[in-house]
């Protein structure tokens, strides 16, 4: 299986991070400029989401509501069981990075590219990811103050307004300016992409420059780490299971359940990372880093999955469920 040269780009980051750390005025400018790089990213995805069809895709709001139930219902629920394996193969603060990954919304690019790939419904992809995003730009903060407590960094209602700032307003200025810049947008859609990555990495430095200056990474065992991914692969392998053939009960057919199973079982690297930042404070670094094993993780699974599906034999598409051209999105894995 192919590496993507995306994952080797992280782990150079991290270990750029490492050897060389963002300190002092450094730091402040790495900060500032990950926060905007970030908000830029949100306006994008505004600009590129077509009002239309997000209309449209509300009409099937069986698939939408599925999807949101995986990412906000399921995953935290099986984060809470996750509790039992303290401190057997989790340290606290592991089980705590741990758990807020099961709090933080679905992926927008990454899974509407494996859906194109798998010859899946592609405009559900597409709605599912932004909404899934949108809503967790509340949901997260409020499922994060419940269940992780103090050690969530201490939730307020400021800690919210900064998210919807970061977030959520950019995400509605892309809107509201898409009829003059969606062409453009479109048009260097290539282009553009290097900048979603160019923000994750930035904020992946920031994130980890910190850690490595308050000296929190002597808290992580090579040991602990191998326990993390196991967790991590056990967590991925049931939310795909369940996505798929949990689809397939509730009687969708295979283009929506393709869309189901990569929109509900995968978690976002570019909304997590800032909210971490916020809730989480100078513990974000040790905090994110569950969530940036099983972001790689999930991109490589997932890479695999929709090679496999795409050579199923073609089915007739369900009623009422709209057959998406492959072309209406580039086939590329992205940092969702």
């Amino acid at each position: 299986m192919p590496v993507d040269p995306y994952i080797l780009l992280l782990l150079g980051t991290v270990g750029l991070a490492a050897l060389v750390p963002a300190r002092d005025t450094a730091a402040d400018v790495a900060s500032g400029a990950s926060t905007a790089a970030i908000a830029f990213l949100f306006f994008l995805y505004g600009a590129r989401l077509s009002t239309h069809e997000a209309l449209a895709g509300l009409k099937h709001w069986r698939l939408h509501g599925t999807v949101l139930a995986c990412t906000f219902v399921i995953f935290p629920l099986l984060g809470l069981a996750a509790r039992g394996l303290v401190p057997v193969l989790l340290t606290p603060h592991l089980y705590t990075g741990l758990l807020f990954l099961t709090l933080v919304p679905s992926t927008i690019q990454s899974s509407i590219a494996f859906t194109s790939i798998a010859r899946g419904n592609v405009p559900a992809a597409i709605c599912a990811g932004s909404f899934s995003s949108l809503a967790g730009i509340v949901i997260t903060p409020l499922l994060a103050a419940a269940l992780l407590g103090n050690s969530g960094g201490g939730f307020s209602a400021d800690s919210l307004v900064k998210i919807v700032l970061q977030l959520l307003v950019p995400f509605l200025a892309g809107q509201l300016l898409r009829p003059w810049i969606g062409r453009f947008v479109t048009r260097h859609k290539k282009g553009l992409g290097l900048v979603d990555r160019g923000s994750i990495l930035l904020v992946v430095y920031t994130a980890f420059s910190e850690g490595v200056v308050r000296g929190i990474w002597h808290q992580v065992s090579p040991l602990r780490l191998g326990g993390l991914l196991v967790v991590e692969a056990a967590l991925l392998a049931v939310m795909l299971g369940l996505t798929w053939y949990g689809s397939r009960a509730l009687g969708f057919g295979r283009e929506d359940r393709i869309a189901i199973q990569f929109a509900g079982s995968k978690k976002s690297l570019a909304s997590g990372l800032p909210m971490a930042g916020v809730l989480f404070g100078a513990q974000a670094s040790l905090a994110v880093l569950p969530l940036m094993l099983f972001h790689q993780m999930q991109l490589m699974v997932c890479a695999v999955i929709a090679k496999r599906r795409a050579h199923d034999p073609e089915r007739p598409v369900s009623p009422g469920t709209a057959a998406a051209p492959r072309s209406a999105v580039g086939t590329g894995t992205r940092s969702g």
